[in-house]
């Protein structure tokens, strides 16, 4: 996710700090990013605007990373629905036959952040496991499947992950930036830290932005994230609402202190994908 500029005026006097999942305004990729690899990372269903380079690949939609290895690959499914403004997922989606329970492991390098990531990833994967889906996460401190990281960067980014592999398997990594996060333990911050992990964690099994069709929804501004019938795809998930929706786990914007567990419409999107 990233931390966006943006302020939204309430009832005329109120306002609230926007978080986001990619940052608005620019339209622009970046300069240092070639044509063949913009090309790539269209085909690959994804938005050109706003890439950032990073070691081995590249940010997209202020939260995705792709690697070099990813860009080159083939998805393994050529279905689709179009998407509007229900929940989506990508066409490599966890094995829950292989990976029936994702093992998750913090590797924390602030010792500040500590008690607060802790306690947020076990709320988050607690979300998750109360569901009863064909995976489910635990806890362990070492062989993980997927690692949450947390870094130090002066920068917008609120954390990132990825898309699950064509064999099968989540996405390796989530990343904390710490610089967004305080270091409280109150309810409020770690509910606030879980639900973004818990964002994280969904990338990682497979779900893309609830507002993926029309990011202005959550965010204020923003289109089409990208093209969805190639790359990692982007499909409509049966059950789930034709319109917006207002309170998904999955939705590209979020306010600052935010608690935003799974509402009906995400139980019945992870339901019926796992």
């Amino acid at each position: 996710m990233k931390h966006t500029l943006n302020i939204l005026a309430v009832a005329g006097t109120a306002i609230l700090l926007i978080t986001s999942c990619k940052k608005d305004v620019h339209d622009s990729p970046e300069a240092s990013v070639s044509e063949a690899t913009l090309n790539q990372i269209q085909a690959a269903g994804f938005s050109t605007d706003n890439i950032q380079k990073m070691d081995g690949g590249y940010l997209v939609e202020g939260d995705i990373f792709l690697s070099d290895a990813e860009l080159a690959s083939e998805p393994t499914s050529p279905n689709m629905i179009i998407a509007e403004e229900e929940q989506y997922r990508t066409f490599n989606l966890v094995n829950p036959n292989t990976y029936s329970t994702i093992k998750v492991a913090l590797n924390n390098s602030s010792s500040q952040h500590e008690a607060v990531f802790s306690s947020a990833l076990d709320e988050a994967i607690r979300r998750y496991n109360a569901l009863g889906l064909t995976i489910k996460f635990s806890r362990v401190t070492s062989s993980p499947n997927t690692t949450v990281v947390a870094f130090y960067e002066v920068s917008n980014v609120l954390g990132s992950s990825g898309f699950p592999t064509s064999s099968g398997a989540p996405y390796n990594q989530v990343r904390m930036n710490t610089y967004h996060y305080s270091t409280s333990t109150s309810s409020t911050n770690i509910n606030y830290i879980a639900t973004i992990i818990a964002h994280e964690l969904g990338h990682c099994i497979g779900f893309r932005h609830t507002d993926y069709m029309r990011r202005a929804y959550s965010c204020g501004s923003g289109g089409n994230e990208g093209q969805a019938k190639n790359g990692v795809g982007a499909v409509l998930i049966p059950g789930t609402p034709s319109g917006p929706d207002a309170a998904s786990w999955m939705l590209a914007c979020i306010g600052s202190n935010v608690n935003r567990p799974f509402n009906s419409n995400d139980v019945k999107a992870l339901n019926y994908v796992y």
